[in-house]
């Protein structure tokens, strides 16, 4: 009979060291899972700037080209008073602007400021500003 010399080292992994090992792995599993909700609502975010931005373009290219004398781009706000002007399909976005002619020696300016505002987990807003000359 054969016997093993009790010198002999077990090779191997313990149950403890695959516990260790495991609680790691949860551990970094459980901190990467953190990072998904966080990254979506900055999508999110970001994804309705963008819309923002597009509707404060939009309404920046349709005053471009009109004339200085224009009643679109009279001095003060448009619509005027509180009125809105309501967008998307939803009627979830506001948009107003706001025209005012600079003074001397800068009167043959006109500075356009268009807020589009919209609410989604709180009330934010976009304002976009250019100059038209005379």
């Amino acid at each position: 009979m054969s016997s093993r010399p009790s010198n002999v080292s077990e090779r191997g992994t313990s149950l403890v060291e695959l516990l260790v090992a495991l609680v790691v792995l949860a551990v970094g599993v459980l901190a990467v899972g953190k990072v998904f909700p966080s990254s979506s609502r900055t999508q999110v975010r970001d994804r309705l700037r963008t819309s923002a931005a597009y509707y404060a373009q939009e309404k920046l290219e349709d005053l471009a080209p009109l004339g200085w004398n224009d009643t679109q781009i009279t001095d003060g706000r448009h619509p005027a008073g509180t009125a809105i002007e309501s967008l998307g399909s939803t009627g979830n976005w506001q948009r107003y602007y706001q025209i005012t002619t600079m003074t001397a020696p800068l009167n043959t300016l006109k500075q356009i400021t268009v807020v589009v505002r919209w609410t989604s987990q709180d009330r934010d807003s976009v304002t976009v500003v250019t100059y038209k000359r005379r």
